[in-house]
């Protein structure tokens, strides 16, 4: 079975699905692993490190994909490079389904096998390979270093000779992977920090790395395995008449709620942003699916009256060589899950192959995505 990764060709995108340590366990297993020229190079990883773990380093992406049986990305792929999977492969990758219509459309009408990671099921069993997780706790860590980076005050209380600092004010709006992170690691650097979730149930989780857990009159809005569900306009309206004045009192406001496949909730709103101190910092990282702040511009930084709001696109990518580590060892795991004896075996009675599985045999066959797709249609 001959499993190959090719260079990303999204902008800005300096992860790869494989290196060098999942190569290996796949070559284990008794795969045939090929990487395009140059696939890892964006995160520190050359043409070399590969070929001296028995990594084949192919020069096009042509002749790479031409006889490959399993094909593993980060992004999607483009339409182009969705008519050279040759037809009865496997294809594992971040699809978003929801935002990426044409191309699942594309793959399903190739006859490629596509598995999206954005929908592995959140069961224990499929935990190894849960890509969103993995990416999300780099992102929450990211964001908090971008943060201090850009604010005007110290995190840490700092007693000098000239007199004493007060440490800087940081809120963590959601408390999933990428918020714990984020606050794990605005305590490191000796912040006060305070975070806020719909869902009443991790207040414990929050308390215990060392921050002070806001809550508002509300009612809980947990979801199926423990995460938020979707609130309706009239919740997030409530939400934010109470959040404002824990914002306005704040350096450092991180937001972290998105839903798959949805745009992302609106949680600060202009005049919030304008309520905070000149010199405060935003960091929002669901700026890629609309964003929690009202003004942020993906991809961009915007100065609201002296308030920075960051809207940096893809924040794991900034960390392209730990994320990839990370990503790589979740599609390895995947791809194992629908291996047997060397060769892909597809049980679509096993709950992680069907729930990931987007398209099968030239249709699109999962529920979710065609419930997605009709949503974003």
């Amino acid at each position: 079975m001959k499993v190959a990764t090719p260079k990303e060709t999204a902008a800005d995108e300096r992860r790869v699905a494989l290196v060098p340590d999942t190569a290996t366990k796949l070559i284990a297993a008794g795969l045939q692993v090929s990487v395009e020229a140059g696939a890892g190079a964006a995160a520190y990883l050359s043409d070399e490190a590969y070929r001296t773990t028995g990594v084949r380093v192919v020069g096009g992406i042509s002749d790479l994909l031409r006889d490959a049986d399993a094909v593993l990305k980060v992004q999607a792929p483009s339409v182009a490079e969705a008519g050279l999977v040759r037809a009865g492969a496997v294809l594992v990758s971040f699809l978003q389904p929801a935002t990426q219509a044409d191309i699942v459309r594309a793959l399903a009408k190739q006859g490629v096998t596509a598995f999206s990671l954005e929908l592995v099921p959140r069961i224990s069993r499929a935990q190894s390979m849960d890509a969103l997780s993995s990416q999300a706790s780099a992102a929450g860590y990211k964001s908090v270093l971008m943060a201090a980076e850009r604010l005007g005050k110290f995190f840490p209380m700092m007693m000098t000779a000239a007199g004493t600092v007060a440490p800087a004010r940081v809120l963590v709006m959601g408390a999933g992977v990428a918020g714990l992170q984020a606050i794990a690691t605005a305590r490191r650097l000796g912040a006060v920090v305070s975070a806020y979730d719909v869902r009443p149930v991790v207040k414990e989780e929050v308390q215990s790395l060392g921050a002070a857990f806001i809550e508002l009159a509300l009612e809980a809005q947990e979801g199926e395995g423990g995460y938020a569900r979707e609130q309706s306009e009239e919740f997030l309206r409530k939400q934010r008449e109470l959040i404002g004045e824990h914002i306005a009192k704040s350096d450092v406001v991180i937001t972290t709620a998105a839903v798959p496949g949805r745009r992302a909730p609106l949680l600060v709103t202009a005049d919030m942003v304008r309520g905070m101190r000149p010199g405060s910092v935003v960091v929002d990282l669901a700026a890629e699916s609309g964003g929690n702040v009202e003004l942020t511009q993906a991809g961009k930084d915007t100065d609201v009256g002296g308030v920075l709001i960051i809207g940096t696109r893809n924040v794991p990518s900034t960390m392209p060589l730990h994320a990839s580590q990370l990503y790589a060892r979740n599609v390895a795991n995947l791809l194992l899950h629908l291996v047997k004896d060397g060769a892909i075996n597809l049980d679509f009675q096993d709950e992680i192959t069907k729930g990931a599985c987007v398209t099968h045999g030239g249709e699109i066959v999962s529920e979710r995505a065609k419930q997605l797709l009709a949503a974003a249609s």
